[in-house]
């Protein structure tokens, strides 16, 4: 016999309602979507949070709520910026508020545990504001909530296995060896393996302007090369995922 999903579009209301009863911890995967160079699909952002949510829920037998597919928008920096096609992102207030709905919804339906993981760099502050307004909201009714943005994880002792070169930090990730390594361990038929750029890493300025300078970003999209990436690195931060993540939500929802 099949395990039961953990994923709540998956369930019928009357399955939904019946985990209910035993009082789950909800997933909220949030993301974005926007370019991630020419050999990953723009979905990226909410695709890894959501498979990375799927592994925590089934060790503790919560439920993964659909994906915020949206997020704040892409800034050249740490992502791109807006001047690629398809970058779709949303005012800061306009997330905010979509968190702030989806958990007072949550809560109505008797919800009392939340995680929000995210995998959109640019997304934390939004999610924070969207958060601390529904807690608002919903008043005295016993809801807990957690915020993650699941990089955050990983130890030395995993980054110098994934960049045995250095860690060149999260802002210039995007698109590179982390992000590629997940999807390919995650979603291998989604990664384009004969387009994985090897570029040298973005060099910009301490700073943002507006109009965005396209010119800081390099051709690919990619902030730094991904040519370093393999599923076995991505099993091996999912590993680390599993273990830790989950016993950050043990801690926070169980103990």
């Amino acid at each position: 016999m099949n395990q039961p999903t953990v994923m709540m579009a998956e369930m019928t209301w009357p399955e939904f309602g019946e985990r209910l009863a035993s009082d789950p911890i909800v997933f909220l995967p949030t993301g974005m979507l926007e370019q991630h160079g020419p050999h990953l699909p723009m979905g990226v952002d909410h695709l890894l949070p959501t498979a990375i949510a799927a592994v925590v829920a089934r060790e503790v037998d919560g439920i993964v709520a659909p994906p915020v597919n949206y997020g704040y928008k892409s800034m050249p920096r740490t992502g791109g910026g807006p001047s690629f096609p398809g970058s779709t992102g949303l005012d800061g207030a306009t997330l905010s508020a979509v968190v702030r709905d989806i958990i007072r919804e949550l809560a109505r339906h008797g919800v009392r545990r939340i995680c929000v993981i995210d995998g959109h760099f640019e997304n934390l502050w939004f999610l924070n504001e969207g958060i601390d307004l529904a807690m608002r909201d919903v008043g005295a009714t016993g809801l807990r909530v957690m915020c993650l943005q699941h990089w955050e994880f990983l130890t030395r002792d995993t980054l110098d296995a994934v960049f045995p070169e250095g860690y060149p930090g999260i802002e210039l990730e995007h698109a590179a060896v982390l992000e590629t390594s997940l999807m390919m361990h995650f979603y291998p038929e989604l990664v384009r393996m004969d387009r994985i750029p090897d570029n040298a890493p973005m060099e910009a300025p301490p700073y943002d302007v507006w109009p965005a300078r396209r010119e800081w970003v390099p051709e690919t999209g990619s902030l730094t090369s991904a040519a370093q990436a393999t599923p076995e690195k991505g099993m091996l931060m999912v590993e680390q995922y599993r273990r830790d993540m989950v016993a950050a939500v043990r801690r926070e929802f169980l103990s």
